[in-house]
């Protein structure tokens, strides 16, 4: 009985650890990906989940090629749209072509009138870049 009880254990507990090291991995596939040119994408929906704008979060897509920062573009959130777009004139370009260990440290201003906006922008940009720094 007690042999049969730790194999059970055993075999309950590998489960477990095969299920931990899939979700890493498919959480993992969600926040960044490679192309086949090199180009490492980092989307920053759930690294970014308690990073708010005015009216909620502000995923990113950033997009990195031989460790400089070639775009970064906004993806769906609910940010009121003539404030958003002013970050997306005014900020959004403010990273390309730096190096990303620079961008990580880099103080970029925020854009006058979204500034709730701006600042979840900023945040998204510098974790996005630092688990690219971490994993790629």
């Amino acid at each position: 009985m007690k042999k049969r009880t730790l194999i059970l254990a055993a075999m309950l507990s590998l489960g477990m650890i095969s299920s931990m090291i899939a979700t890493t991995k498919s959480s993992h596939s969600e926040v960044m990906t490679k192309e086949a040119d090199g180009t490492y994408i980092i989307n920053t929906t759930t690294l970014c989940k308690d990073v708010k704008g005015f009216r909620g979060n502000t995923p990113l897509s950033i997009y990195i090629k031989k460790g400089k920062i070639v775009e970064i573009k906004p993806l769906a959130n609910k940010e009121t749209p003539n404030y958003f777009n002013k970050v997306k004139q005014g900020l959004l370009n403010k990273w390309k072509g730096m190096k990303a260990s620079k961008a990580a440290t880099v103080q970029v201003d925020g854009v006058t009138g979204a500034t709730f906006s701006s600042k979840a922008v900023k945040e998204n940009v510098k974790r996005g870049i630092a688990y690219y720094q971490k994993h790629k």
